[in-house]
């Protein structure tokens, strides 16, 4: 039973703790201006395409083959274009920018469920084996955080709510961890369909949602220097590990 508990504070603490620390770092900043807004939006989706195609696709692809992984992109694709169109319809408070930040943080807290499993079943293999799993992930949901970030604080919600709407994120971890330590393992054909349905996910809302409001920015430099610089910023993370 301790040990469970371990699991699940482990995954808790990688989840939140990341994407919690990255919404912090773009906390400091101020609101930003047109330009500046046009090249954070952008950025953020950069950060995502390098998360998506460096770690989640190639990472499901090793697991459980291409077959799988395309369905998985596909139903991601489909859900997050349903849930999208029932929020756009429905009386939800958040608008524009800000419902943009919650809906991509739907799709990091997808991805952050699979990543907990992981975390869970190497604890059980070997507690060294879990504890590094934890820093790894933690470190990668840096920017993960700072993308669902920056489109909350350009929608004009406040730090204090920004700080912990990204920790929430990464709380899926932690259950994921706890089913991780539950079951053992699960196949890698099940780890790598939800990986692939969390980079459907994610693509869908970067093709559908940051891209275009960042060029609604009307800076079209901006938007193409900031993809630039995400996808940077987002491979030196992933890679660095």
């Amino acid at each position: 039973m301790w040990e469970l508990g371990r699991i699940v504070f482990l995954g808790t603490m990688a989840g939140a703790l990341g994407t919690g620390v990255g919404g912090l770092v773009l906390s400091f900043l101020k609101r930003p201006k047109d330009s500046f807004l046009t090249f954070l939006l952008a950025f953020s989706a950069g950060i995502m395409l390098a998360v998506v195609f460096q770690d989640l696709i190639l990472e499901a692809i090793s697991l459980g083959g291409l077959g799988v992984t395309l369905l998985g992109i596909v139903l991601g694709v489909l859900a997050l274009s349903l849930m999208t169109s029932v929020i756009d319809s429905s009386h939800f408070s958040a608008k524009g920018l800000a419902k943009t930040g919650l809906l991509l943080g739907c799709g990091i807290a997808l991805h952050n469920l699979p990543e907990g499993l992981a975390i869970g079943a190497g604890y059980l293999a070997s507690q060294d084996l879990g504890l590094s799993l934890a820093l790894a992930l933690c470190i990668h949901n840096i920017p993960e955080g700072m993308a669902m970030a920056a489109p909350l604080l350009a929608g004009g919600v406040n730090k204090t709510q920004v700080a912990l709407l990204t920790i929430l994120a990464g709380i899926p971890m932690g259950i994921g961890a706890l089913l991780g330590g539950l079951l053992g393992s699960l196949s890698g054909r099940s780890l790598a369909g939800a990986l692939g349905f969390a980079s459907g996910a994610m693509l869908f809302l970067v093709f559908h949602k940051l891209l275009p409001e960042a060029e609604h920015g009307g800076v079209p430099v901006a938007s193409t220097y900031g993809a630039i610089m995400g996808i940077l910023v987002g491979l030196t993370f992933l890679v660095a590990l």
